[in-house]
């Protein structure tokens, strides 16, 4: 049986799709930017921590930033996971976009000069939602438009690199599929030994380090529901040429509803978690529809409640919380 590659195989939704599949029986081969000794050895440790088997990871190294290797990478694979992205912030958005935007298309490229049967590629709630509507009611039929003002780097690199990868499917992807995922906010019990991306919210609210929490609303979506997505949406005959968005079931909330949520059902554990908001104007309701994802993936996310609490659990269980 060929391997599947997995993008971004290292990070907090790479580690427990890659476990996932392991687990699964699929063969997996994992792209890394270089063959770092202690790199390896923290995703081997995240994916037995994931209870798979790591003895069927291969591991190639590519970048997003360049050509070499994804000739190599791709060899023989029909199935392949692009996970990676950049996921920094800076004043400088091509350092964000461009990376992104050319890290897909050079994926794309490969996985069709390989004759690869589909791509999953992972985007995000951040290439659909955040174009100001009159109302916040998001389906997959909304896209962010790169142009609206003031729009944050990351969002911005998320809707291109999207549009990018659907543009050259239409125009060049040959026989080969495309189906993308647009989780919201990704949170969920971690594999990785290192509180990275989301997870640090949770570190900074049970830490004491957040005296009042950033005023914003946004869906909560559980990893290990992202990672399903991503596998069914691989498996689905109907996925191809769609785009999924991915939450936790629930409302969406803010993030004072987390510190809330951590609050009553930790207790002590997290008496240190805030209890107010900065100030502002009243934040608006915000509606995002999974229906998609329900219907047409078979998804059944997890309780809301339940993916804030089980972060919280697994931060404290692997020591990355500060010491009480």
């Amino acid at each position: 049986m060929s391997p599947v590659l997995v993008t971004g195989a290292s990070g907090y939704l790479g580690t427990r799709l890659v476990a996932d599949l392991l687990s699964s029986g699929v063969a997996v081969r994992a792209t890394l930017r270089s063959l770092d000794a202690g790199v390896e050895s923290e995703l081997r440790a995240a994916i037995r921590r994931g209870g798979a088997d790591d003895a069927g990871l291969e591991l190639a190294v590519a970048s997003l930033t360049d050509d070499a290797g994804w000739t190599q990478a791709l060899a023989g694979v029909e199935e392949v996971y692009h996970l990676a992205s950049p996921m920094i912030q800076t004043e400088d958005a091509d350092e964000v976009v461009r990376p992104a935007r050319d890290g897909a298309l050079r994926v794309l490229r490969a996985a069709r000069d390989a004759g690869a049967r589909r791509v999953v590629l992972t985007s995000s709630f951040a290439a659909v939602g955040y174009t100001p509507k009159p109302i916040r009611d998001y389906t997959e039929d909304d896209w962010t438009d790169p142009a609206t003002p003031e729009l944050p780097s990351y969002p911005l690199s998320k809707a291109v690199a999207e549009r990018a990868a659907w543009d050259f499917i239409e125009r060049e992807g040959g026989g080969t599929e495309l189906a993308v995922i647009n989780p919201t906010w990704i949170a969920g019990p971690t594999l990785t030994s290192r509180a990275r991306s989301s997870l640090q919210v949770f570190t900074a609210m049970l830490g004491g380090h957040m005296r009042a929490t950033p005023r914003q609303r946004f869906g909560v979506a559980d990893v290990r529901d992202v990672a399903d997505a991503h596998r069914a949406a691989m498996a689905a005959p109907g996925a191809a040429g769609k785009r999924y968005l991915v939450l936790a079931d629930g409302p969406t909330m803010t993030f004072l509803d987390v510190a809330r949520t951590l609050r009553r059902e930790l207790g002590p554990a997290a008496e240190l978690a805030p209890t107010e908001e900065m100030p502002g104007d009243e934040l608006p309701p915000l509606v995002i529809h999974n229906d998609r994802a329900r219907a047409e993936l078979g998804l059944r996310p997890r309780p809301v409640d339940q993916t804030i609490v089980e972060t919280a659990l697994s931060l404290q269980e692997l020591g990355l919380l500060d010491p009480r």
